[in-house]
């Protein structure tokens, strides 16, 4: 009789803590809010191993009176009471630094916001070693985030309250349109100081001085061209500025046309980024947030293509023997 009450009562038990075992659906992310691919859920000396989808969803077993914790590969353990998860709720792990995060344009919006971006336009032009910043991926990822940046930068200058979208927009592209402008400036500032000495340098392996006459011509002919589309490319868009002051390009053919890169620039990425993210999920429920890095894989495919493609496809004309 005390064996099969005993049985019983184990029985029970089991039962009891199978019932208290729920599923819930969670979404897990960083803190640059790209997913998380694998996690670890362990509780009560037990861990179980999930797999999420590209968005980060993932279904888990936990006991709501258990308190678990959610470790991943370069992330930092997360411990969460069970009961406090709400199904499709969003958890968020940080993300160690590596190196690569300096190529992730979430990184600098995380921990820079907008000042960080105004001075990263500025370097990427202004400053020799800026050619390596993500310019077009980091402008465009901030556009989706305009309201996150305009909320940021009016709270540290203290004008917080009500405002209007199109407002916000309006401050964001004359403030970094403006952060571009100074950095094509120094950039043109620095090659016009260089420039007289650079033509009585000697002929070297990688310097020719054919190549500033060359350029020179080209600058006379298309110079106002070039600094505009220079804008829209990447790597070049830091070294044109500063070859255009090398050649002495016009300083007033060099402002003018300085001004309308940098806004026609600045202009469509914003324009894009907001309204194309704001289009995109009220028409397919498509968000382009959670997809950012096939958006900036994206954003340097379009942009370095053209140029790219020329490289690969220009050839050297062959010369024709003259005709009698």
């Amino acid at each position: 009789m005390l064996k099969r009450l005993i049985f019983l009562l184990l029985a029970v038990l089991t039962v009891s803590v199978a019932m208290a075992q729920q599923q819930i659906r969670i979404q897990i992310t960083n803190q640059y809010e790209t997913p998380v691919s694998k996690i670890t859920v362990s509780a009560g000396g037990q861990s179980a191993d999930y797999t999420t989808d590209i968005m980060g969803f993932t279904t888990i077993t936990a006991n709501p009176a258990e308190t678990i914790t959610i470790t991943s590969q370069y992330h930092d353990a997360l411990t969460v009471p069970a009961g406090t998860l709400k199904e499709n709720g969003v958890i968020t792990l940080h993300k160690s630094f590596t190196w690569k995060d300096l190529l992730n344009p979430m990184f600098y919006i995380v921990y820079g916001g907008f000042f960080l971006l105004l001075f990263i336009v500025f370097a990427e032009t202004g400053l020799f070693v800026g050619f390596f910043l993500p310019g077009d991926s980091l402008l465009f990822v901030a556009c989706i985030y305009s309201s996150n940046l305009a909320n940021d930068l009016f709270r540290k200058i203290g004008m917080g309250g009500v405002r209007y979208e199109w407002l916000d927009l309006v401050v964001l592209i004359a403030l970094i349109s403006l952060a571009g402008i100074l950095g094509n400036t120094i950039g043109y500032w620095t090659g016009k100081k260089i420039g007289p000495t650079m033509f009585h340098w000697r002929d070297r392996f990688l310097f020719k001085k054919k190549y500033l006459y060359d350029a020179h011509e080209f600058y006379e002919k298309h110079g106002g061209g070039a600094i505009v589309f220079a804008r829209f490319l990447p790597i070049i868009r830091t070294f044109a500025p500063i070859v255009a002051g090398i050649v002495d390009m016009d300083k007033k053919k060099f402002s003018l046309f300085n001004m309308i890169g940098c806004v026609a620039w600045v202009f469509s990425m914003i324009i894009a980024g907001h309204f194309l993210q704001k289009w995109i999920f009220t028409q397919f429920n498509f968000d382009l947030k959670k997809h950012l890095e096939l958006i900036v894989l994206g954003i340097v495919v379009v942009t370095t293509a053209p140029v790219l493609i020329k490289l690969l496809s220009g050839k050297k004309k062959v010369s024709q023997p003259p005709t009698n």
